[in-house]
């Protein structure tokens, strides 16, 4: 029967394991996890509650069903890596008294490279009291303050402490307010959630590299460890080239692009980083022709332009007299009932030991010798290997190789690596929020998948976002840790290209239902687009990268000529 009653004081959250916490209404979702935190596989920064992600701060009023966010998670290691910034930025504020801090890109062994700018970088002392500050913090467990304020008292604030990219970010901000996080006076913009207080951040460290530093942080595969830092020479020194182009555009942020947008400078934009790619293809062309490689070698992860930049590079060669011949890595798999399979029992397509790599070793050398070659057809439909074209190369004729393996030292035979020239293509960097929150480059990438996604396969954004942790799990087995191999690093990132992809990507974005797990990453990657002017697309050129993924690319059919 049917009575009126008073409300339950008290209120329940269920979780994935099966247990359901009850406790009072309005008690904070960080209050109910604590008791059983020692469940889960890592520390836990936030919460899944109803399919809407939230901080630990967030009250439970209705009954709920509740998801540690934990840091061994792709939301959860971003959170971590966000309150680890605000906390550097604080330590920075108290112990540092001249200078500003950059956030400026991330190092795959887990950090953010940083620089210190209008001073001389940071002394080994300096750094070493920095950390020490950063640690009494953490120590102390100090809460981050967390409101929502007008645009115009945010505009003040920025205004008072000097933060011109902040204010240029935020004369295009279409929401009439801003949320702050704040510290001992000292606020700021951090753009997503946040851990409750300095007492989470206990794993990072401070190392210097060069001019800069690095701010360590755990991986994601070992939330609460750091992992030795490498040495990227070649990355860096690619990363220091894109600062030098952004220099040349006069744009170092999200806010300074929109302004060139708004002012009208969009096809100067366009125009001068389209020149930009297309001098360093130039030049990577003539250091081929110059070393006289007879194997051309090009790698990188999914969506980085590999196929526009083999392309583009193939015309710089073909004008220079050198016309490689182009070497189909898929048709070189073994048999399927070869293929190894991976930890789930599925085939691994992706390993190195689903190549023959002993068939590829022998047409090498046969190529290179002069020989003529009966190549592999591999039959995708049968999963096999089946005979294809002969072909004999001509005097000093290179092969060009594209793949995900191609930076691996076991692709070819060792006696060719000398003569070999590898390029790893990549979005390696991109313009930043500002100068404390980073765009990610797996974010530029997952976007321009997105897109040609939809265009080329008729995949929805969910379909894309579903298949986006496989991917990146393959691409830190098999080619991330070889990138330091290539010859040259070619940062296929346009400054504008998310413009460009904006108008695009956000309709299939929208399109995700509230219901599924994706639903958060979309409204992730949505609330991000929303600081960004779009660009007239008409302005993009036929042969750029941005094309491969936009549509309309006049090397979609290139071929170099096989005779």
């Amino acid at each position: 029967m049917i009575q009126t009653a008073q409300p339950n004081p008290n209120v329940e959250i269920h979780l994935p394991n099966g247990k359901t916490l009850t406790g009072p209404r309005g008690t904070i979702v960080g209050e109910f996890l604590a008791q059983v935190k020692d469940d889960f596989s890592a520390p836990i920064v936030a919460a899944v509650i109803n399919n809407e992600i939230h901080e630990l701060t967030y009250p439970i009023r209705i009954e709920s069903n509740c998801i540690p966010v934990t840091m061994d998670s792709a939301d959860g290691a971003r959170i971590y890596r966000r309150s680890l910034i605000f906390l550097l930025e604080i330590a920075f504020s108290q112990c540092i008294k001249n200078g500003y801090l950059i956030i400026d890109h991330s190092v795959s062994s887990g950090g953010f490279y940083c620089e210190v700018n209008d001073r001389d970088p940071l002394s080994q002392e300096e750094l070493d009291a920095l950390e020490k500050q950063m640690r009494k913090l953490v120590a102390d467990d100090r809460v981050f303050g967390r409101r929502e304020v007008p645009i115009q008292e945010a505009v003040d604030y920025f205004t008072k402490h000097g933060h011109v990219d902040k204010l240029r970010l935020l004369k295009h901000r279409r929401k009439e307010y801003l949320t702050l996080y704040s510290f001992d006076g000292l606020m700021d913009y951090m753009h997503g959630y946040m851990v409750p207080s300095t007492g989470y951040l206990k794993w990072f460290a401070l190392k210097q590299v060069n001019d800069g530093f690095i701010l360590q942080y755990p991986r994601r595969h070992s939330p609460t460890d750091l992992a030795p830092l490498g040495d990227y020479p070649k990355l860096l020194r690619a990363f220091r080239q894109y600062g030098d182009w952004l220099a040349t555009l006069r744009i170092d942020s999200v806010g300074s692009l929109n302004d060139a947008i708004q002012s009208g400078r969009a096809d100067e934009v366009v125009l001068v980083s389209e020149a930009l790619h297309e001098q360093h293809i130039a030049d990577i062309a003539q250091q081929i022709a110059e070393k006289n490689s007879r194997i051309i070698l090009i790698a990188g992860p999914s969506s980085s332009g590999k196929t526009t930049t083999s392309r583009r590079l193939a015309v710089q060669l073909l004008a220079r007299g050198i016309s490689p011949y182009p070497l189909e890595l898929d048709h070189y798999f073994v048999d399927r009932d070869k293929t190894p399979l991976d930890e789930s029992g599925v085939h691994d397509f992706e390993a190195l030991a689903a190549l023959n790599l002993n068939r590829l070793a022998q047409d090498i050398e046969k190529l290179i010798s002069g020989e003529q070659v009966q190549l592999p057809r591999y039959n995708f439909k049968t999963g096999r290997s089946e005979e294809g074209d002969v072909i004999q190369l001509r005097k000093g004729q290179p092969l060009i190789l594209e793949g995900i393996h191609g930076m691996n030292p076991r692709l070819i035979p060792d006696r060719w690596a000398d003569s070999a020239f590898r390029l790893y293509v990549s979005a390696l960097t991109q313009i930043n929020l500002d100068r404390h929150n980073r765009v990610s480059t797996t974010d530029t990438r997952l976007i321009r998948r997105m897109v040609r996604d939809a265009r080329e396969r008729g995949y929805s954004a969910q379909a894309t976002l579903s298949r986006w942790e496989s991917v990146r799990r393959g691409e830190k087995r098999h080619i991330f840790p070889y990138q330091e191999n290539a010859d040259v690093m070619f940062n296929s990132a346009l400054v504008y290209e998310l413009s460009a992809l904006k108008p695009l990507v956000e309709p299939l974005l929208r399109q995700v239902p509230f219901n599924v797990p994706e639903y958060i990453e979309a409204r992730r990657l949505l609330a991000f687009l929303d600081w960004i002017l779009p660009l007239d697309a008409s302005l993009i050129p036929m042969n750029s990268i941005v094309r491969e993924f936009f549509g309309g690319s006049s090397l979609k059919d290139f071929k170099i000529w096989r005779g």
